[in-house]
């Protein structure tokens, strides 16, 4: 009797296993046009070139070879973030504070949201945007809320983070344009 049991669990195991990686394919190849070459939540961003050329004169300004379209742009190298509209205009340009995992280049897409959660540093933050993973470390934008006293709360240094800090005033200014499937390129 034990055997035959084994036998019919490794069976419906096999089954199962060949079911979710048939699911898998045809995720994969339902995937709408607009978001095919946008990386998910997991994948390998394209190579990209190792500096966006920049304007030695306004160091804010947008950089070159950022891409095209409604955009959220971040550099990993000038901790700045830049919020394009679909025209090109930049909405809105801030410094943020990285977490100690940065993005590889690429382009990605937003890939969820959370008004308010605790970051794997401990502190309590909100308008989270999240938009890939490295290492099992996931990436996002996100903003702390203050402890009670007013001030900043103090991290938890020794926990691998991929939140990248802005100041409140900005994590709403990027939740309000930050959906569900927007461009988010990441430049070095």
């Amino acid at each position: 009797m034990a055997r035959s049991s084994s036998g019919l669990v490794a069976g419906l195991t096999a089954a199962a296993i060949a079911t979710v990686g048939f699911l898998a394919y045809q995720a994969q190849a339902s995937v709408p046009p607009s978001l095919r070459g946008a990386h998910g939540a997991t994948a390998s961003p394209a190579p990209a070139p190792t500096k966006a050329p920049r304007d030695q004169r306004h160091p804010a300004a947008l950089p070159a070879g950022s891409g095209t379209g409604e955009r959220v742009v971040y550099s990993v190298d000038d901790d700045r973030v830049w919020l394009v509209s679909a025209s090109g205009r930049v909405e809105n340009t801030f410094t943020v504070s990285p977490g100690s995992v940065d993005p590889l280049p690429g382009t990605y897409a937003v890939t969820s949201r959370s008004k308010a959660v605790t970051g794997t540093d401990g502190i309590p933050v909100e308008h989270v945007v999240r938009f890939t993973t490295v290492n099992g470390v996931v990436i996002g934008f996100s903003a702390a809320v203050p402890s009670g006293s007013g001030s900043a709360p103090t991290p938890d240094t020794s926990v691998k983070t991929g939140g990248i800090r802005e100041s409140r005033a900005d994590g709403e200014a990027m939740w309000m344009f930050a959906t569900i499937g927007q461009k988010v390129v990441v430049i070095r």
